[in-house]
């Protein structure tokens, strides 16, 4: 019998996983799976998330948690960076090597629905919790975690980076979180990575931010669209309307403001910027 489909609720998406699990033998795989339960109830504890405001899906080497959305993602953010690896600490100086167990973990957001079937255990569907999926997979947080001498390692999506992180709240230092392009099953995405970045990380470049347009006489849709070209060739060009061209010689100085007419001397339009990557403040 299957029951009916429900639709999709914003939920926030944390994802736990086993490193080296499938390594390890039935008798230590078990032992670590109790214990990841253990290292989540004292996560979830930390950050307030009460039995009633948490969906968990067992998924053998890990858990998928939807959270409500009533739960800051601060707290959850402030429990995984304290709570979870305190946990995990206190764990691994106690178990031998053989049940030593580190961790990576995803905090994300996005829409998901219910598809449950009756004599079965979960049924989520949702492009954002598939996606959520893809970046605990990344290499790159599997390097991170192997790179590291840290029990754990913590990306979090771009939705929740630029709505919470970027912000500054209290516990999250943004400079902390380093923006990484993933590579999963024929799609990119980003994640923003805690902690040093591991060897061979795919770095997206920086944008480049807009020109300003300080001097007059100069439309502002033309700033950022000047076309450079060398020394006695044609001049350069804006493209904003009418064109206003300079031939031939150098456009440098300290003059403002001038339109229209012939133009000599040294002349200074808008403010001077460089592009990304010019090696230039």
């Amino acid at each position: 019998m299957t029951l009916a489909q429900s639709e999709p609720v914003n939920r926030t998406i944390l994802l736990f996983d086993i490193e080296d699990f499938s390594r390890r033998d039935d008798v230590a795989q078990t032992c670590l799976r109790r214990q990841l339960h253990d290292v989540v109830e004292d996560t979830l504890a930390g950050a307030g998330v009460e039995r009633n405001l948490q969906y968990r899906e067992d998924r053998g080497d890990g858990l998928i948690i939807l959270v409500s959305p009533d739960i800051p993602k601060t707290a959850l953010l402030r429990a995984l960076l304290t709570v979870a690896p305190d946990a995990l600490h206190q764990y691994n100086r106690l178990a031998s090597s053989s049940a030593q167990m580190r961790l990576r973990t995803v905090l994300a957001a996005g829409e998901v629905a219910f598809d449950l079937k009756l004599g079965t255990v979960g049924g989520l569907v949702g492009k954002d919790l598939n996606q959520s999926c893809r970046l605990i997979d990344a290499d790159v947080l599997r390097d991170a975690l192997a790179q590291r001498d840290t029990d754990c390692v913590l990306g979090v999506s771009t939705s929740v980076y630029d709505g919470v992180v970027s912000h500054g709240h209290r516990g999250l230092r943004r400079e902390e979180f380093h923006r990484v392009a993933v590579n999963v099953k024929k799609e990119r995405l980003d994640l923003w990575l805690h902690g040093p970045l591991p060897h061979g990380a795919d770095v997206p470049a920086p944008e480049c931010a807009s020109a300003e347009n300080s001097g007059a006489g100069v439309h502002s849709e033309a700033v950022g669209r000047v076309s450079a070209v060398p020394s006695g060739e044609a001049g350069v060009t804006f493209n904003s309307g009418a064109n206003l061209s300079f031939g031939g010689s150098q456009v440098f100085g300290n003059q403002t403001g001038v339109s229209g007419g012939h133009v000599t001397g040294d002349v200074v339009l808008g403010s001077a910027r460089r592009g990304c990557g010019d090696g230039q403040p």
